[in-house]
C-alpha cells in the first residue's frame, strides 16, 4: 500500500513516474539492459541527457546565455563549488543567514574567500527572511548568495534579493514549484531529491559570463566551465539520478508546466496553514506569516509528551515521515510537487480528529 509521504528529502516521487522506472527498469527503450547499464557516451543516453536538460530549459524558461549541468555531491557540494569558481582567495562574497543550510553554505565558503554575513536571522531563532532594507551588503562584493527556502525551520523568502554582484541561490527544496525568472540570477543551483529526482544529482544553471572565474585549486569536476564544455560529461555522471530527472521534467510538462505547480503548491499550503492557524492554538507554527515556505511545513504541539502519539496515530493511517527535525523538533510536512492534494486533506483531517482526542 501506497502512504503519503511528508519526508523532506529524499522525498515522495510521482507515482507515475515511479511506475514508468518499474516498467522499463530491465529493457529500457528496447535495448535490453536498464538505463543503469549502458554506457553515459552511448547515442542512446546522450539522447536521454539532451531531452532532460532541453524539458528543463522550457519548464523554467531559461534564457539565452546560461549552461545547465548536472552535476554530483548534491547542493553540499556546491557550497564549495560556488565560491571556488566565481570568487578569488582574497575576495568578498555576502551571504545571507537564514538557517541551517545557508549556515553550512557560510562555513564551507569561508574556507575559500572572505564572507560578509549581510543579514543574520539567528538571533530571531531563524524564524523569518530579512527585507531587502536590512542587507548590508558588500561593494564590489563577488557576489551575493542566499537560500531561498530553509528546509529544517520552513522559512522562504517571499522576494528575489536585489545586488550589483551575481545573485546566487540554493534553490533544493523549492525549484519547480511555481514559475522564475531565472535572468535574474547568475547561479542557480539545487539538489534533486526533493522536486527534481533521486539522491545524488544537483542541477546548476549558471550564467555564461560568470564561467572560467575558477580558482586553480579548483577540482575538476566542481569546475563549471570544465563540466559545461563537456556536456556534465568530464566524468561519468549519475545517470539514473538524471534519467529520473528527466522523467519527472515530463511529469511536469504534462501537469500543465510551472504555472499549473504554482496553484497547486499553494492551495495544499493554504490548506495546511489554515488547519495549523484554525486549531485553537493546539498547533502553532513559529514563522512569520510572510516567510512561511510552501514546501516546508513545521508545527508544534501543545507538549512535547504528544508527539510520539501523533506520529505513531499518524503512521497506522498511512501518513508517514512527519516527525520534525531534531534540531528543532515538533512536526514537519513535506509537502513538494509530488505530494498531492489528498495527502494534505488526510493529513490535515487526521490532525483535527487528533487536536479533538487530545485537547
Amino acid at each position: 500500500m501506497r502512504v503519503f509521504n511528508f519526508s523532506a528529502g529524499p522525498a515522495a516521487l510521482p507515482l507515475e513516474v515511479l511506475e514508468q522506472v518499474r516498467d522499463e527498469m530491465t529493457d529500457w527503450r528496447g535495448g535490453g539492459m536498464s538505463v543503469m547499464e549502458v554506457s553515459h557516451r552511448g547515442k542512446a543516453f546522450v539522447a536521454c541527457a539532451q531531452e532532460a536538460e532541453a524539458d528543463l530549459r522550457e519548464l523554467l524558461a531559461v534564457p539565452a546565455g546560461y549552461k545547465v549541468l548536472f552535476l554530483q555531491g548534491g547542493a553540499t557540494a556546491q557550497f564549495a563549488g560556488v565560491p571556488m569558481n566565481i570568487a578569488r582567495p582574497d575576495a568578498t562574497a555576502d551571504y545571507i543567514n537564514t538557517g541551517a543550510w545557508s549556515k553550512k553554505a557560510i562555513v564551507e565558503a569561508k574556507r575559500y574567500c572572505k564572507v560578509n554575513v549581510v543579514a543574520d536571522m539567528a538571533s530571531g531563532n531563524y524564524t523569518a527572511a530579512p527585507v531587502q532594507s536590512q542587507l548590508q551588503l558588500t561593494p564590489g562584493a563577488a557576489y551575493l548568495h542566499y537560500t531561498a527556502n530553509e528546509t529544517i525551520g520552513g522559512v522562504e523568502f517571499p522576494y528575489v534579493p536585489s545586488s550589483a554582484a551575481p545573485l546566487v541561490v540554493d534553490m533544493s527544496s523549492n525549484i519547480l514549484s511555481r514559475p522564475l525568472d531565472v535572468s535574474r540570477f547568475g547561479i542557480i543551483y539545487a539538489g534533486a531529491q526533493k522536486n527534481i529526482g533521486p539522491s545524488g544529482l544537483c542541477i546548476v544553471i549558471v550564467r555564461e559570463d560568470l564561467l572560467g572565474k575558477g580558482q586553480p585549486f579548483t577540482p575538476t569536476v566542481l569546475d563549471y566551465n570544465v563540466m559545461a564544455a563537456d556536456g556534465s560529461m568530464n566524468n561519468t555522471p549519475p545517470t539514473f539520478s538524471w534519467y529520473v530527472a528527466g522523467l519527472v521534467f515530463k511529469w511536469l510538462k504534462r501537469q500543465g508546466g510551472l504555472a499549473a505547480m504554482e496553484r497547486h503548491n499553494r492551495a495544499k499550503a493554504d490548506l495546511l496553514y489554515s488547519a495549523i492557524d484554525g486549531s485553537g492554538g493546539f498547533y502553532r507554527n513559529p514563522v512569520a506569516p510572510e516567510c512561511r515556505s510552501w514546501m516546508n511545513v513545521p508545527f508544534i504541539l501543545p507538549n512535547e509528551d504528544l508527539n510520539k502519539p501523533f506520529l505513531a496515530e499518524a503512521a497506522k493511517v498511512g501518513l508517514v515521515n512527519l516527525e520534525g527535525h531534531r534540531s528543532v523538533g515538533g512536526m514537519r510536512a513535506s509537502i513538494y510537487n509530488a505530494m498531492p492534494l489528498a495527502g494534505v486533506q488526510a493529513l490535515v483531517g487526521f490532525m483535527r480528529d487528533f487536536a479533538q482526542r487530545n485537547g
